[in-house]
């Protein structure tokens, strides 16, 4: 027999009494509300995790619609978010056309762009 999935395994199911006196089922181990989540009060800023995502994505989206994956040969997006400073370093190896550094300059520029966008909501 398979043991469950992690994510499954030990779970705790217990009811917990409602202001109407019923029980409603609670999970004691539920997983941690997901840190990437859009913010729910229109003044909260985003997290960490999701500026680093949205710059990473914006940046490897810019490439790979300059090149066929098959033909990059490497690409490199790294992105630090650390008390509100956002640094992002593209490294790409591809074909000369388009020009390999005007891409990655781009990819940066789309990755700034995209992290202003999260802020501005």
């Amino acid at each position: 027999m398979a043991p469950e999935p992690a994510a499954h395994r030990g779970d705790t199911v217990t009811d917990t009494p409602t202001p109407d006196g019923g029980a409603e089922p609670t999970d004691e181990n539920a997983e941690p509300t997901d840190e990437n989540a859009e913010p729910t009060d229109e003044n909260a800023e985003p997290t960490d995790e999701a500026v680093v995502e949205a710059a990473s994505d914006a940046a490897e989206g810019v490439v790979l619609s300059r090149y066929k994956q098959s033909e990059v040969t490497d690409l490199d997006v790294t992105v630090r978010f650390e008390d509100g400073v956002l640094e992002v370093d593209v490294y790409l190896n591809a074909p000369n056309d388009p020009d390999p550094e005007a891409v990655a300059n781009e990819a940066v520029e789309a990755a700034e762009a995209a992290v202003d966008e999260l802020f501005e909501r």
